[in-house]
């Protein structure tokens, strides 16, 4: 996604650059900078320096490339195209590298892979119990090499690496869908990142750490059962049937349901070559411009189209701040 290039005519260039310049004279109080660039600011009002920000002949200079962001009185510098920097209780997406003793090793777009230990692991039967050797030799049953899963930060060990937990049924395996890869700085930290798309029958997890997950809509169902004998006899059932593999290779993702993963997916990744902030509303209205502009999903990644977004975009924000005044 990161490598994907547009081949703009002459007249798409002057309409990108266009919007471009209507986005950048909308967003004064986000002014991009590079390295010695001067950040205005009030003194008077006692200035408090950030990260990414330094003094020099009595002015605050910028140490690093980014975007300046103003919290109160603090100033610094978001960088741009900067690997994750991981907080506890981020939501993130990740792919299985290594099974070891007792724990998952997974890559999730940080300076160091992350451990989810098989304690920390909700199991496939939803029991909450010790965990055993049997487990333990279960556990490429559970995740294998270049599965995709999703799990929560718990904490940071002594050498920096991530400690990741699945404790919950929402959290696990991902299937049948599509694992994108963007600059984590264009996912916000927000209140939800699970988004069940109703209308496109869609499961959509934006990660923190810049991988997204496009995947069909997947049940979760509730552990908390009072009926024990019932459980068992529905686990047996369940272990039974996932012998047949024969059966479960005819479950097969309908068609519709494949191209809305493939248009969803198409908008995420215009959102990245643009650099805009990708949320689940600018998804959707871009989901919306194609579909009623009557592009094909394969058309979504053009010039044309990407050159439309940001005329869009650059029209929705326009719009959006002359209500505020």
């Amino acid at each position: 996604m990161r490598g994907m290039e547009l081949s703009l005519n002459q007249t798409q260039k002057v309409r990108l650059e266009k919007a471009l310049e209507s986005l950048d004279s909308g967003n004064s109080s986000t002014a991009s900078v590079t390295v010695a660039d001067i950040i205005p600011v009030n003194h008077e009002d006692g200035v408090l320096k950030g990260h990414g920000t330094t003094e020099h002949e009595g002015e605050v200079v910028a140490t690093v490339c980014g975007v300046i962001e103003r919290v109160n009185k603090l100033v610094y510098v978001r960088t741009l195209r900067a690997r994750y920097k991981p907080e506890v209780g981020d939501i993130i997406v990740g792919r299985v590298i290594e099974v070891a003793p007792k724990r998952w090793r997974l890559e999730i777009n940080f300076s160091q892979d992350a451990i989810l230990m098989l304690s920390s692991m909700n199991l496939p039967d939803g029991i909450q119990r010790r965990r055993t050797a049997v487990d333990e030799l279960n556990m490429r049953s559970i995740f294998e090499e270049n599965d995709v899963i999703c799990a929560e930060v718990r904490d940071f060990m002594r050498d920096g690496t991530l400690q990741l937990q699945a404790r919950s049924q929402k959290y696990g395996k991902l299937e049948k869908g599509q694992m994108l890869t963007t600059s984590p700085y264009l996912v916000k930290r927000r209140k939800q990142h699970f988004h069940h798309l109703e209308q496109y029958g869609i499961d959509l997890i934006l990660g923190c750490n810049g991988f997204i997950w496009v995947g069909e809509h997947v049940e979760v169902k509730d552990n908390m059962e009072e009926d024990e004998p019932g459980k068992l006899d529905l686990q047996n059932e369940k272990y039974k049937t996932s012998l047949s593999l024969e059966e479960q290779e005819q479950v097969y993702t309908p068609l519709e349901t494949r191209q809305n993963i493939c248009r969803i997916a198409n908008a995420i990744r215009v959102l990245s070559t643009l650099g805009f902030s990708i949320t689940i509303d600018v998804i959707l209205e871009i989901v919306d411009l194609s579909s009623d502009k009557g592009i094909d999903i394969h058309e979504m990644l053009g010039a044309e189209f990407c050159v439309l977004v940001a005329e869009k975009e650059a029209e929705r924000r326009s719009s959006t701040t002359r209500r505020k005044r």
